[in-house]
This record gives C-alpha cells, sequence and structure tokens, in this order.
C-alpha cells in the first residue's frame, strides 16, 4: 500500500509537471502571436470626469491609424522581446519610428512601480505571487522604463488574454497638452484574435501627492486593433531595424545594468535642455558605447 501512494505521488508529480509546461507553452505562443506587420487603430476617449472645477475641460478624443512592426528581438526559456516599429509616411518614401517595446519575463519577482515625478519604486514580489505569472515590462522610445505588471495569461473558450493593473506615466498623447494629473492607472488587456489582437485599456488619471490619498480626476477607455496584413508591407521596418539593432542593443545593455541594482530609480526630464531621446535618436549622435553610456548615466539621479 505504501509503495501505491509514493507511486501516485510521483505520477501526480509528473502529470502536474507537463500541464505546466503545456500551459506554459501555449502563453509563449500567444505572446508570439503578437510579432509581424499590422494596420493599427489608436482609439482613446475620456468616459468620466470627477473634478470639482467647473472649467475642466476633458481631453479630446483620439482617432489615429498607423502601420507598425512588432520584431520578436528576443526568444529565450524565460523572457520574449517585443520592438514596435512604426511607419510613417508615403509607401513609396516610408520613414521608419522606434516606437515602444514589450518584455515579457516567466515568474519575474523584481519589479519597478511607477510613483510619479519620474521615479519608479523597485519591489521585490514574493516567489508564490508570480508562481505560473508573466510579467510585461514597457519600455519608452529610448528603451528607458515606463511600466511593468506580473500576471497570469488565460486561455479559455478559444481565447487568450493578459490582463493587469499598474502605475504609469502619462502617455505621450497627454503629458505634452495635460499637467493637472501626473498618474496614469492603466488596466491593459491583451487578447489574441482571429485577424490579429487587441491593445484594451481602461486608465484612470490620477492626482498623487505625498502623504495623502490618490485623487481620481478621471477615467478613459482605450482601443488599440491590431490587424494582421502581408509582412512584406513592413519591408522598411525589418530593414531599418537590420541596419539599427546594434545601436539599440548597446542601450538596452545599459539600461538592463541600472536596472539591476534593484533600487529606487529617478530620471532627469532633460539634460542639455533635450530629453533622452532627442540625443539618441540625433544623427549626430556617437553610436559608440562609451557615449551611450554617458548620455544615459547623465538621466540617472542617484
Amino acid at each position: 500500500m505504501k509503495q501505491l501512494t509514493i507511486l501516485a505521488i510521483i505520477m501526480c508529480s509528473v502529470f502536474t509537471s507537463v500541464n505546466v509546461q503545456k500551459k506554459k507553452k501555449q502563453d509563449q505562443e500567444a505572446i508570439k502571436k503578437m510579432c509581424g506587420c499590422y494596420e493599427v487603430s489608436f482609439n482613446f476617449a475620456e468616459t468620466f470626469e470627477y473634478s470639482k472645477d467647473t472649467s475642466y475641460i476633458p481631453s479630446k478624443v483620439k482617432h489615429d491609424r498607423g502601420l507598425e512592426w512588432v520584431e520578436l528581438v528576443e526568444d529565450s526559456k524565460n523572457k520574449i522581446m517585443l520592438q514596435h516599429l512604426l511607419i510613417v509616411g508615403k509607401p513609396t518614401k516610408p520613414t521608419v519610428i522606434k516606437h515602444w517595446r514589450q518584455d515579457w519575463l516567466f515568474e519575474n519577482q523584481d519589479l519597478y512601480s511607477y510613483n510619479g515625478n519620474n521615479t519608479w519604486k523597485y519591489l521585490q514580489l514574493p516567489k508564490d505571487a508570480v508562481k505560473g505569472q508573466w510579467t510585461q515590462k514597457v519600455y519608452q522610445v529610448d528603451d528607458s522604463p515606463r511600466y511593468e505588471g506580473s500576471s497570469t495569461w488565460l486561455h479559455i473558450d478559444g481565447k487568450s488574454f493578459w490582463e493587469n493593473t499598474s502605475d504609469a506615466p502619462l502617455p505621450r498623447r497627454e503629458y505634452t497638452k495635460r499637467s493637472d494629473y501626473n498618474i496614469t492607472v492603466r488596466t491593459n488587456k491583451h487578447e489574441i484574435v482571429a485577424n490579429g489582437w487587441v491593445h484594451d485599456q481602461d486608465n484612470e488619471k490620477v492626482i498623487r501627492t505625498s502623504d495623502k490619498e490618490d485623487v481620481l480626476l478621471a477615467e478613459e477607455k482605450g482601443v488599440n486593433n491590431y490587424v494582421k496584413v502581408n509582412d512584406e508591407r513592413c519591408q522598411a521596418a525589418q530593414d531599418w531595424w537590420k541596419n539599427n539593432q546594434q545601436t539599440w542593443s548597446i542601450v538596452r545593455d545599459k539600461w538592463t545594468e541600472i536596472l539591476a541594482r534593484n533600487k529606487n530609480l529617478t530620471l532627469k526630464d532633460k539634460v542639455q535642455e533635450k530629453p533622452l531621446y532627442r540625443h539618441l535618436f540625433a544623427k549626430s549622435f556617437s553610436k559608440e558605447k562609451k557615449d551611450i553610456d554617458m548620455i544615459v548615466d547623465a538621466f540617472v539621479v542617484d
């Protein structure tokens, strides 16, 4: 009887391990389905406002479209890296713009949580809290941190999706126009669909000050639809990445070194009156490692 019990335990353990690996493979396949060439529609609308100021003006409804290539930069056991490249201009003379990046880490315990004023708090999550989960780490166009969150990919009724709520800086479409709030509490849902994927967002515009409760200013709905098209339409972005990937590998390595310090991080808005992306994107800026390291270090507040 004792031998049967031990055998049952072993069989149960093997069965569980197989299921875990099968689930992880499903997760990886879902994440990598976000790669490729897409026609994208970007849609945002302020839905509810809570300001007590009668002169409050809500953000305008935004509708925009674009062609975007999502490059699979890394595909390893516990990490998948996707780089977004936006293609603008006439098809006969396209311009490629390095867009946002998303890294997916399996059972990651190290997290940077945005807390306003260009500051991110370092958090170490308990191992049990991230079991079976994937952290999505989102980065700015210059590969500096943006927001991060850990959740479980779900595969049910033929659907695959991941949903998480995390604090983030204001999006570019807002921070150049708005200064009446300083935190975006983002609920992001990534769902894989038949013709591509959907980035569904329910965002809160929050005023955060030290030693006070957060104040909810307004809520916002965002839906970005990524519709798969022939990869040939994004050839310009594929070529651009081949020619520029080495430079951005150096930039990523520098940020990896900074973030591996595992401590709170504060960044300057500007150095020499320019934000980081304007330094790195400038044609005259040196692509040598020592120069990239020096300018990134200049933005980090010790």
